[in-house]
């Protein structure tokens, strides 16, 4: 799988995901390692999900695993905080902004 598919694969994902009643702004770059290596950032703002394949500095957090991880985590199969305690998610900045992504899941 290339960047360019994980990267969409996440963006339909996503899609239909409701954040209009987060009042806060939120913004998490995920590094995606091994297969399909890339960096991309998800951005709550003003009730809406942005995702775009850029680095985003102003960050709360760093999410870094691998692509499969990742759809495991956004599809409900893998609990993010599991993954964070086995070590296949690593998460860098705020842990505690970093675990409000878990209520848009």
């Amino acid at each position: 799988m290339t960047y360019e598919e994980v990267f969409n694969k996440v963006k339909e994902l996503f899609k239909d995901t409701d954040v209009s009643d987060v009042h806060e702004h939120l913004a998490y770059q995920f590094n995606i390692t091994g297969e399909g290596e890339g960096i991309f950032y998800v951005e709550v703002k003003d009730g809406k999900l942005i995702i775009e394949p850029y680095e985003y500095f102003d960050r709360d957090a760093i999410f870094i695993c691998k692509a499969e991880t990742l759809f495991k985590i956004i599809s409900g199969k893998l609990d993010p905080v599991a993954a964070f305690t086995i070590g296949k998610l690593k998460v860098e900045g705020s842990i505690e902004q970093a675990l409000k992504l878990k209520n848009f899941l």
